[in-house]
This record gives C-alpha cells, structure tokens and sequence, in this order.
C-alpha cells in the first residue's frame, strides 16, 4: 500500500459517506443548516435532516470522526435513518490541535443544548434523544453520556474509545509506524494557528493525526496534557472511567482486525457497562475493520440494523 492509498483508507471522516453510499444510496432530501455557536472566529454549523415542525420525532445528534483532528459534519451516514424516522443533526466542532480538548468537548455539550433548546422549532421530541458517532464521534458519543444533562436517553459507538490515555494513544503504533514517517516539518505545515471546524479538499490534516500516532503524542497533541504525569487530569476526558448506573443505554460496534482504534478498547466499555448494569448491547464484528469501512455490506447491512433495532427499541 502506498501512501496516498493509505491515507485514503485511514481518512476516517470519509467512512461515514463511504458506508452510506455503500447501504442506502443519498439522503432523500437536503438539510436545513443552522449556527449553533460561535467562538474563536469560527461559525459551527448543524446540518438537521427529516425536520418538520409540524410532527414531533425523536432525534439522533451525529458527531462525526476524524480523531478530533479532521473530518467534516457533511453525509452522515444514511444507515441512521433510511425510513426517515428520526430528526438527525450532525454538526461541526472544533478541530484540534488548534482547539484543545475541553473547548471540543464543551461545544459538543453546546450542541447538544441547542438541540433542547430549539427542539420544538425542529420538531423534536426532547423525551427521546440519541446520539451516535464513528472512531472519535464515537468518543465524543460515549464522552456525552455522563457529561450533558438530560443525558441522552440511548448512545451508539462505532469504532470509539473510551480510554485516551491507553499506550495504543499514547505510545508509537506500530501500525501507523509501517507507513511513510511523517516529519515533524511535514505535519506542523499540514496545520494552522486559527479556529477549524472541517477538513477541506485538498489539506493535509491528516498528516498531523499520523504524526502523533507515529510518535505516540495525540493525548498530548489534543489535550495539551502529559497523559503520564497529568493521568488525574484526563479523568474527566476518559469514558470508561465515567460510567455509572445512571450511564445511558448504549450500543457498541466494533470489529476485532480494527488497525486504527484497537477492539479492546470497546471490550473494557463493555466491561465498565456490564459493572454497573447498563442495558447494552456489543455487536463485535469478527474480522472488522476500523468504522467497518472495508467490510462488504454482507457484514454492515445486518450489523448496521441490528444497532439501529437496539437505539428503536430504547427511543419507543
């Protein structure tokens, strides 16, 4: 594999769109989009399908991947939704390095107030609220089901994490150290001084993500914390050391041959889950890949329903 196919593989943010179009095709009809926040200069959008002021749906709050580094709020997938059931927003945040973790993490909280607050003008049923993620939206999902209130009344991770400070984040991955080094020049070049809120054609963000994982530096890259001398300050940033019995119900997927978030990692939410007697489900994938993007729709189609079935079954 060479590089450029490389970095198409491991462009996470662009799994989502691939798995759509791999299932259900467009969406139906285009989004209405709306400015939930503004901070830094930057303007973080919603992009809102199904919307209709007039019937009352329950809603599913999409944050899209991309190790908080890239991606972009645009196609979430249609698996989501494909009969139109649900109200889906997906939205922007702000993008690290050049925003560090806690204001990331406070504007997903700041979305999902908006979402409350203007769920009578985009037809939600504020009674029922889900949200969802890929890789790094499924940290963020599984970060907001102990940091927002009301909590969400369901969560499903694809491929997330609930751990930042483990050595697969926090020390050189041998994965990403068999593909082209990236220098330090290299990755600081692929990145800028002033807020971002998506990736754009074209960039090289992705860059800057393999360079922290060659060296084994993203928890410091992102947070701006030493994981190994700060390991009290990331408490509040790890999932897994959150969950309780008040722990929303949630669904975990993830495939076991995973080269980008290791299968472990949702093996110990499912541990934590089980602990504290959360209802959950874990749809572990033999053989899966990372957000399942290499795998045939075979193996998605079937996973992907059995999920949404588990998220129904919880928002009825």
């Amino acid at each position: 594999m060479n590089k450029r196919q490389f970095l198409k593989t491991a462009a996470t943010a662009s799994v989502a769109a691939f798995v759509s179009r791999s299932l259900f095709g467009q969406w139906k009809s285009p989004p209405k989009t709306f400015t939930y926040k503004t901070a830094d200069g930057c303007d973080m959008k919603a992009d809102v399908y199904n919307s209709d002021s007039s019937h009352k749906k329950a809603v599913i709050l999409w944050i899209h991947g991309g190790a908080l580094i890239a991606g972009s709020r645009v196609g979430p997938p249609e698996w989501l939704d494909p009969d139109g059931r649900f109200v889906v927003v997906s939205i922007d945040y702000r993008l690290a390095p050049e925003t560090k973790l806690p204001s990331i993490v406070q504007d997903l909280q700041d979305a999902y107030r908006w979402v409350h607050q203007q769920g009578q003008e985009l037809g939600i049923d504020l009674e029922k609220v889900a949200v969802a993620g890929l890789s790094a939206g499924g940290y963020s999902t599984l970060m907001t089901g102990f940091s927002t209130r009301p909590r969400p009344k369901v969560l499903l991770s694809l491929s997330g994490y609930g751990d930042i400070t483990a050595p697969w984040y926090s020390r050189p991955d041998p994965f990403y150290l068999r593909q082209p080094i990236i220098t330090k020049e290299q990755a600081y070049q692929s990145i800028g001084t002033r807020c971002v809120t998506a990736s754009q054609k074209g960039d090289h963000r992705w860059d800057f993500y393999l360079y922290c994982r060659q060296k084994g530096i993203w928890p410091k890259e992102v947070a701006g914390h030493d994981p190994d001398s700060e390991s009290k300050w990331f408490d509040a940033y790890c999932p897994v050391r959150n969950v309780s019995a008040s722990f929303p119900a949630t669904v975990l997927i993830h495939g076991t041959a995973d080269t980008d978030v290791p299968f472990e990692e949702s093996v110990g939410m499912e541990s934590k889950l089980s602990q504290y007697k959360v209802r959950h489900e874990f749809l572990r994938v033999p053989g899966g890949s990372h957000c399942l993007g290499d795998d045939p729709p075979s193996v998605k189609v079937p996973i992907f329903k059995q999920a949404m079935e588990f998220v129904r079954l919880q928002l009825s």
